[in-house]
């Protein structure tokens, strides 16, 4: 288990270094920030000097250089935009996002895994096309439109639920539900088909034969076996729901990390931007590396020893 740990380690800072070329390059390629720093009218002096104020007249290798060394000693940079620092900046606003993603993940969780237990148990029956319509809407249907139909019917329409900003719980509602409603879906699916692959195996139909109940059979050694790829996807999609969730987060103006991120794009802040992936990243590596040790626990013909 030691080795595999640290051969995954090995991986992961390799994964992200790539990555921080990556999105360094990336958003450099967006255009000049200082165009957006000076004041309409600035003159080429004007410019340089912002430019040289935030080291951006030097060479991309020695910014990039620079911007390791700091990321070394822990230094994300300071925003262009807001004058602050990065990371204090992100901690700031990830406490918002941590709840956003909280309510959103529980949500999908609690429909998605029990729709998708259901329709794999009455395979081809009413529940099963139901939730096949359930998983294809929520598939499909942008995040961004449900939200602006929710904001339209809820908050126009009846009045129940403010539009936008934060503050109470009826304010988490309606964006956690448009967070919430693709990967409901997303979850669904993959259980039902983890679902059907698991109850047609050997072990299972023993189970069967040896006159367990059916309940029994279903939530002891189908279910528990079904949720490894479950348990993968729902980690990877609770990284994302806190550090991506873009669309949803600038649709309700709630101040998490992913109207950070639009912010930070809008404004061309390079530190902002590079700070949001690269964490978002570190976050997906490390759940990644939780989710494999915890498969030997929910599986014990899991090894990962050589």
């Amino acid at each position: 288990m030691k080795r595999f740990i640290v051969k995954r380690l090995g991986f992961a800072v390799i994964s992200l270094f790539l990555l921080s070329l990556t999105i360094f390059v990336f958003v450099r390629v967006t255009g000049d920030p200082a165009v957006l720093l000076v004041e309409p009218g600035a003159s080429a002096a004007d410019l340089a000097a912002i430019r040289e104020q935030f080291g951006l007249d030097r060479p991309l290798w020695v910014q990039y250089g620079s911007f390791l060394a700091h990321l070394a000693r822990g230094d994300l940079g300071q925003s262009f935009y807001y004058k602050t620092d990065v990371l204090e900046l992100y901690l700031s606003r990830l406490p918002s996002s941590l709840l956003l993603a909280a309510v959103a993940m529980t949500f999908s969780l609690v429909i998605g895994i029990p729709t998708g237990v259901i329709a794999a148990v009455r395979v081809n029956g009413w529940w099963d096309s139901a939730g096949k319509v359930f998983a294809l809407l929520g598939l499909s249907l942008p995040s961004f439109w449900v939200g602006l139909l929710m904001i339209l019917f809820f908050s126009v329409y009846l009045g129940w639920l403010p539009s936008s900003g934060s503050g109470t719980v009826w304010h988490v509602l309606m964006p956690a539900f448009a967070l919430g409603w693709y990967f409901a879906a997303a979850h669904m699916r993959l259980t039902r088909s983890s679902m059907l692959e698991v109850l047609g195996s050997e072990y299972v139909k023993l189970a069967r034969l040896k006159g367990l109940p059916e309940a029994l059979v279903i939530a002891k050694h189908a279910l528990k076996n079904a949720l490894i790829p479950v348990l993968t996807l729902a980690g990877i999609n609770l990284v994302l729901m806190i550090n991506v969730a873009v669309v949803v987060e600038t649709v309700f103006a709630w101040p998490g990390i992913g109207r950070l991120l639009y912010e930070g794009i809008a404004f061309r802040d390079f530190p902002v931007v590079q700070a949001i992936v690269l964490l978002g990243g570190a976050m997906i590596v490390a759940v990644n590396l939780v989710v494999d040790v915890l498969y030997a626990v929910i599986d014990p013909r899991i090894r990962y020893e050589r």
